[in-house]
């Protein structure tokens, strides 16, 4: 909303500052994160005057039952405090930031609804159910991105690492794509949702990430320097990305161990639908993979351990997701997160690094 008093600098010069794009980041973030903060503690203190309390898994009872009765559905706060810096300064004409908006409320909405019903019930929706509701956005999006293409010529294309000018043409298959894309995302954010700090933490490194990389999209000459395809508006995703990122650093506060309270399937669902959606929007869905690398461990340690289990009978790891194994080999919990923000850095700044190996 801000955005659109940026007609007044012929007025007044300090207005002048809202054309750029590395200002409203900065006070996004800001705003974001002062927000999260304060709801932070009012809201903690609803969720459990309402007795919205995490069940733990009996599976991790025995080293996770301290956790049991802690309050849950706080991605609320992040929700709230992203949605709110992102209309502040974003520019809401942007129909990317409109995308992005609709993915947020609708995968968090979902996530509260979810959320209520494990609470009451014991129990939330199917995996069926889930996997359909999260399409619905995907598919959506996906026919307009087709109809309405963000660069005429590129619709069903997405970027290859390490070669200029080749892409990956996807035809009939781009929308099955970004359905996998963002439903991939989604349940690996839940996936890792483990640990005190460990998913929103790796968000946040990764926002950060596709935030530089959402800038550099959308300026003509960064994105010519490096051979990358420009798309015209996504430097405003780069806002959306660091005001994500002040929300994740103001959760953090009461996520970090000893955890006041979890985010939930409202967090979890909503994160990955919306980085999911940023690597989609930019045509850089492969860089995802690199750029959210522990999230991809922590999905293919799933995969194997089940697919172990069911074909040999026997586990490769302790217990899956990987985390829970770091965790049982004798790691203290917080050792397991710091370790793997380090990893998810490094992860970021390969991906990153690629921009440039062309």
């Amino acid at each position: 909303m801000l955005y659109f008093l940026y007609p007044l600098r012929e007025h007044f010069t300090i207005f002048n500052l809202l054309r750029y794009i590395t200002f409203r980041s900065a006070y996004a973030t800001i705003t974001s994160l002062a927000i999260s903060l304060i709801l932070g503690r009012r809201m903690i203190g609803w969720l459990k005057e309402k007795n919205i309390r995490e069940s733990i898994s009996k599976y991790i009872k025995d080293s996770h039952g301290h956790k049991e009765g802690t309050p849950t559905m706080g991605g609320i706060i992040i929700l709230s405090s992203l949605l709110i810096s992102v209309l502040l300064w974003c520019d809401l004409t942007n129909r990317l930031i409109l995308y992005l908006i609709s993915i947020t409320i609708w995968m968090g909405g979902f996530g509260v609804i979810d959320d209520w019903f494990k609470v009451k019930n014991g129990d939330g929706f199917r995996v069926w159910q889930k996997l359909v509701i999260q399409m619905i956005p995907a598919i959506i999006i996906g026919i307009l991105l087709i109809n309405h293409p963000l660069r005429v010529g590129y619709e069903t294309l997405t970027s290859f690492l390490f070669f200029k000018h080749i892409f990956l043409n996807l035809g009939y298959f781009y929308i099955p794509f970004i359905i996998l894309v963002i439903i991939g995302t989604t349940n690996a954010v839940n996936i890792t949702d483990g640990m005190d700090g460990m998913a929103i933490g790796l968000s946040g490194i990764i926002a950060t990430a596709f935030a530089v990389v959402a800038y550099v999209v959308g300026n003509i000459k960064f994105s010519g320097y490096l051979n990358i395809l420009f798309i015209d508006g996504t430097g405003e995703i780069a806002i959306f990305c660091t005001a994500f990122l002040g929300s994740a650093i103001g959760f953090l506060w009461y996520n970090s161990k000893p955890a006041e309270v979890f985010m939930g399937d409202t967090g979890s669902l909503a994160i990955g639908g919306i980085l999911g959606l940023v690597s989609v929007l930019l045509k850089q869905e492969i860089l995802l993979l690199i750029i959210g690398g522990v999230f991809v461990i922590e999905t293919l340690s799933v995969f194997l351990q089940v697919s172990s289990f069911r074909i040999r009978g026997k586990r490769i790891f302790k217990m899956a997701p990987i985390h829970h194994h770091f965790h049982l080999l004798g790691w203290d919990e917080s050792k397991v997160v710091i370790r793997f923000w380090i990893c998810g850095i490094l992860f970021a700044l390969l991906g990153l690094s690629t921009l440039k190996i062309r």
